[in-house]
């Protein structure tokens, strides 16, 4: 298990469109595995977690240090908002 999380509830009109576009992105380099909380992909030594909800893309980081745990939110966050750019969306961490 990991020790150290943080999440991102980011309000889109489009949230599957921009879920989709960044599992599908990060899944070529990043092991990835669909479960029921949602989309798991394997970044580094830690874990991203991306999940569909009415009007959100929930994004959820999870490792056992500080740096890891950055690296994470950064990959989520940067690709996540550089595809929905033209949406203006904001990627804010909650640790």
């Amino acid at each position: 298990m990991y020790s150290l999380s943080s999440r991102a509830d980011v309000v889109t009109e489009r949230p599957e469109r921009w879920a989709k576009q960044l599992v599908s992105h990060i899944s070529h380099k990043a092991p990835h595995e669909r479960t029921e909380r949602g989309d798991e992909l394997t970044i580094g030594d830690g874990l991203g977690v991306v999940a569909v909800r009415p009007g959100l893309v929930v994004l959820e980081a999870y490792a056992n240090s500080d740096e890891t745990l950055a690296r994470v939110e950064d990959v989520l966050g940067r690709h996540l908002e550089r595809f929905a750019e033209k949406d203006g969306l904001t990627v804010v961490w909650s640790r």
